[in-house]
């Protein structure tokens, strides 16, 4: 995992973004890892989660949106998916 700032938007201080990359890991793996770091971090931080496990499409998305997060962009790369996630509260 790999740590970031983004560009402060407009009105917007510094975003923190962590990195997590699961490429590799089967289901559930990436879904573990992501939940681990998101109990780690405050609300507002996001977290970009690589991960080339096919299940992740389906169970990343339905995670999410049990546990109240948002899924800010999901976008298909060469062998595997790059996810945005914002975690929304404690």
């Amino acid at each position: 995992m790999t740590e970031s700032e983004l560009a402060p938007a407009e009105g917007r201080a510094a975003q923190k973004r962590l990195v997590v990359d699961a490429r590799g890991s089967w289901c559930p793996g990436p879904l573990m890892e992501l939940v681990r770091v998101i109990q780690e971090e405050p609300a507002g931080t996001e977290f970009e989660l690589l991960s080339s496990d096919e299940g992740s499409r389906k169970d990343i998305p339905m995670w999410l949106e049990k546990a109240g997060h948002q899924l800010v962009e999901m976008t298909p790369e060469s062998g595997f998916d790059r996810y945005v996630v914002r975690k929304t509260h404690d």
